[in-house]
């Protein structure tokens, strides 16, 4: 049994190949029912002897013949787009998941590099801290042998050390990393972890204090 559009059944892959091959037995199938109206108005008139009443009968059953042809093609043809629809997707997971495994993998190095960071960074505020109480030693010296001049601001030093562009935030965050972001950018600016607010009236502008003597100064 052959069928209109056979060879490009044939060739039909994918369920895209499938759809359009569908698209043109719906063409042919609504032609034949159109026409097969026709053949009945037709026999109609043949059987009142207005024109060959065999010859309209067969021209009828071969147009029927058709329409159940066309009719049984497009319904295999259906099952088929729906079989390679299925399988089409099935590929589609499996490279979704190689894809993950994939980011997976540098999901790991960002994580390994967090670490490797954020270690840095305690050794960085463990030197800094440092320094900073052997500045506080100094600045209470310098006030108790009159020559608050010589003092270190603390605050001034590290805002300036500290000013500078930050990258922006993606639009899309998970709720995990917008406290993360918001902790990390804590210790950057004034008033953060690292900046208590300081002593009323204390200078924070200058390097070296040539104002009023600030005691007990933190950094």
């Amino acid at each position: 049994m052959t069928s209109p559009h056979a060879e490009q059944l044939g060739r039909a892959r994918t369920a895209a190949d499938f759809a359009a091959v569908i698209a043109l037995l719906d063409t042919d199938l609504n032609d034949a029912i159109t026409r097969r109206g026709q053949l009945a108005d037709a026999e109609d008139r043949a059987v009142f002897g207005d024109g060959d009443l065999a010859a309209a009968r067969a021209a009828l059953d071969d147009c029927n013949d058709a329409i159940a042809l066309l009719e049984k093609t497009i319904d295999v043809a259906g099952k088929r787009r729906s079989d390679a629809a299925a399988s089409e997707a099935r590929a589609d997971i499996a490279a979704l998941g190689d894809e993950i495994d994939a980011k997976a993998a540098a999901l790991g190095a960002r994580w390994r590099a967090v670490h490797r960071l954020i270690e840095q960074m305690r050794q960085e505020l463990f030197e800094a801290d440092t320094l900073s109480r052997a500045i506080t030693t100094a600045n209470g010296l310098f006030d108790a042998a009159g020559m608050a001049e010589l003092k270190v601001n603390l605050t001034a030093t590290r805002r300036a050390a500290m000013a500078g562009p930050r990258a922006t935030a993606p639009a899309r965050l998970s709720r995990p990393a917008v406290q993360a972001d918001r902790l990390l950018l804590s210790f950057l600016s004034p008033g953060g972890t690292l900046d208590p607010r300081p002593a009323l009236g204390a200078p924070v502008d200058g390097v070296k204090s040539k104002f009023m003597p600030i005691t007990g100064e933190r950094g």
